[in-house]
């Protein structure tokens, strides 16, 4: 785990601890995007892929790589970009050993994998078909393992893996998705990614929430710049549960049904 800093949500006046993620460096050791502590943090309204990445340095070896600019969402629907300091001039190696010469290629950053499918609970497949109740969630599960996003089929991905992790299972990407607005389907589930820079809209929750009736499945939205406030408000009203993605991959939940279909119970 990385640096932690408080970080106070502008719109909801909320205080939240946030720790840098961190990500591995091609010579293996850990490497963190260095906060900057007590920094205002920003809401995003705008993404573009290309301004969605920061440079850190890793403290083993110097290398410089581009990792995803670190990103907290708050339970109020707002996404913020947390503060990471620039880096400055390579620092000189130290210590007797230390290199005169020509600095050698650096290595290819070593590829992201992708998590194993999630573990099974007791040798059962848990298949939800509403959101559980605290008395009726099954044991606590282990900890989600997130993937990179740099696409909007990563995006896509990752909200599978993340259903696939609450115990969802079966979950099939639908070819025509982006047109269709439906992006995942399994057992008893409907789930619906938006990629885009905007906010998710109020027309989008109700969409989700119709095609879940017509199915008699639950729906599932998420999102990566946040939602409307009249379309977190409906969803609220429906039941439906919300999810923010930042592009480490990790969704937050960030209405009431959300928290309830996360909570593994007692």
């Amino acid at each position: 785990m990385g640096d932690q800093v408080p970080v106070r949500c502008p719109v909801c006046r909320r205080t939240h601890t946030f720790a840098a993620p961190v990500y591995p460096c091609a010579c293996g050791a850990p490497v963190a995007p260095p906060l900057v502590r007590g920094a205002p943090a920003e809401p995003i309204t705008h993404r573009t892929w290309t301004e969605d990445w920061v440079t850190a340095r890793c403290q083993a070896c110097g290398r410089q790589d581009q990792w995803p600019q670190p990103e907290l969402g708050c339970p109020c629907g707002t996404v913020l970009r947390i503060p990471v300091r620039p880096v400055t001039s390579r620092p000189r190696p130290t210590g007797p050993a230390a290199p005169t010469g020509p600095a050698a290629p650096s290595a290819p950053p070593a590829p992201f994998r992708s998590p194993a499918a999630a573990e099974a609970r007791g040798g059962q497949a848990w298949l939800p078909t509403h959101i559980p109740l605290p008395r009726t969630a099954p044991a606590p599960r282990p900890t989600f393992r997130p993937v990179t996003i740099r696409t909007a089929g990563d995006a896509v991905a990752t909200a599978a893996l993340y259903l696939r992790w609450l115990g969802f299972e079966e979950i099939v990407q639908q070819k025509d998705w982006y047109a269709s607005g439906l992006a995942l389907r399994g057992p008893g589930l409907v789930a619906q990614v938006d990629p885009t820079t905007r906010p998710a809209t109020l027309r989008a929750v109700e969409c989700l929430w119709l095609n879940g009736l017509n199915e008699e499945a639950l729906g599932v939205f998420f999102s990566l710049a946040g939602y409307a406030s009249d379309a977190r408000a409906r969803a609220d009203e429906l039941g439906l549960p919300l999810f923010v993605m930042d592009l480490t991959g990790t969704p937050q939940p960030v209405n009431g049904p959300a928290d309830a279909l996360l909570s593994p119970g007692p």
